[in-house]
């Protein structure tokens, strides 16, 4: 595994690959770095498919808001590099911010329509910040497939209509959320939990069992019934502050109607019940999603 730091290190070392492989293919797996077993599960899966895996590592300064975590965001290059290796992978990108961004772009990318609720109407500009750097990252890598982890199954939507869109010619392809052997999902940002805020936090994943439990017993239950039991199970531990608890139908992200029941709702679209909650300072997401006979997705 070599680490390059230069977008023309990178551009010239997939040349290289691509001339003495000429049906191989490449893999991207974009992350922010503090790498972690979700972020290896995506590097393993590049390594089955493709003969050339490349890791970006970049704390992207676009898609953190004003008040958000940018410069106390984790960082550890020698544990990513150790992780990285690892898992397979076979070049680690880790370019400094005056190398993505020499100097303030007046460029972004911005996705309309599926970036207004969830994360996006509480994040507002977010998703173009995730827009640009990952284009960014599409242009200079040129892989052929790009895996993405749906613990942010939002971003996974919004990535894969950008791509079709604009004719981005790299595959998307989604991968399972990760979790503890308790059930958290797994995310950089865990690091900042104290340990009544982890074990408060599971409550996360039980509302989405509940869910799930409600879904496949309870078809006739109505979508807002649903998203009920999930807001009343999550109001169980007492540090949670809700931001928000949606079902959805995916990838389109639009909002399903309240009285419709769940059953019915199935038979249109996956349904995806999408929560995000902080607890203290920490904010986490996590989602579960269904297809059309109930069964996790």
């Amino acid at each position: 595994m070599i680490v390059l730091r230069t977008i023309a290190d990178v551009r010239q070392a997939v040349r290289q690959f691509r001339k003495e492989h000429s049906e191989g293919m490449v893999g991207l797996v974009a992350t922010m770095g503090y790498l972690h077993a979700g972020h290896a599960s995506l590097i393993r899966k590049a390594r089955e498919q493709c003969g050339l895996v490349v890791i970006s590592v970049f704390v992207n300064p676009l898609q953190f808001g004003p008040n958000e975590d940018y410069e106390r965001y984790p960082r550890d290059e020698k544990r990513d590099m150790e992780l990285a290796s690892e898992a397979g992978a076979d070049i680690v990108f880790m370019p400094s911010v005056e190398e993505m961004y020499p100097s303030r772009p007046l460029t972004t990318v911005s996705v309309s329509v599926l970036t207004s609720g969830l994360c996006g109407a509480s994040r507002p500009g977010h998703f173009d910040g995730v827009c640009t750097v990952v284009s960014k990252l599409l242009h200079i890598v040129q892989p052929d497939r790009a895996y993405f982890g749906m613990k942010d199954a939002q971003q996974v939507a919004v990535i894969m209509q950008m791509t079709a869109d604009l004719n981005i010619p790299t595959e998307i392809i989604p991968c399972p959320i990760i979790r503890e052997t308790d059930g958290l999902a797994l995310s950089s940002r865990n690091v900042y939990l104290s340990d009544e805020e982890r074990r408060q936090a599971l409550v996360l994943n039980r509302s989405l069992q509940v869910a799930d439990e409600m879904i496949r017993n309870q078809q006739e239950a109505s979508v807002g019934e649903v998203r009920e039991r999930i807001r009343e199970t999550i109001r169980t531990a007492p540090l949670a502050d809700i931001d928000y608890v949606e079902i959805v139908a995916f990838p389109s992200l639009q909002v399903i109607d309240d009285e419709l029941p769940i059953g019915a709702a199935l038979k249109s679209s996956k349904v995806m019940a999408a929560l995000a909650v902080r607890f203290g300072t920490t904010r986490l997401i996590d989602n579960r999603l269904w297809d059309a006979e109930g069964g996790l997705v």
